[in-house]
């Protein structure tokens, strides 16, 4: 199973929305737009991600440890690990899940 770019965009959380650039069966990668004052509140998955920003500026927490990240800066998250993200201005990041997600790709829809 190979998939290109989804044709949908998905809301995850107010302001936070995510389409699918591709999935292999070894990896999930999507595009994640964030509007300033959006969060993604602490969760965690059994999938290793990393997330690269390509503009804008976040605060994130992995852990109890937190950072700001902003263009050209990269964060890897540990599988099952607790980690939450605070949007400080917009921004545009891509994240790369390994092995794929399947709620991601459940919700797809293509």
């Amino acid at each position: 199973m190979i998939k290109g770019p989804s044709a949908n965009w998905i809301e995850v959380f107010p302001g936070v929305r995510r389409r699918r650039l591709v999935a292999t069966p070894a990896i999930y990668q999507m595009i994640v737009h964030l509007a300033a004052g959006s969060e993604i509140p602490s969760h965690q998955h059994p999938q290793e991600q990393i997330s690269y920003v390509v503009s804008g500026r976040l605060r994130m927490q992995l852990d109890a440890t937190v950072c700001e990240a902003g263009p050209g800066d990269a964060v890897a998250i540990p599988a099952n690990s607790p980690h939450a993200v605070w949007t400080l201005e917009d921004a545009v990041v891509l994240d790369t899940f390994t092995p794929p997600r399947a709620d991601y790709l459940a919700a797809d829809g293509d």
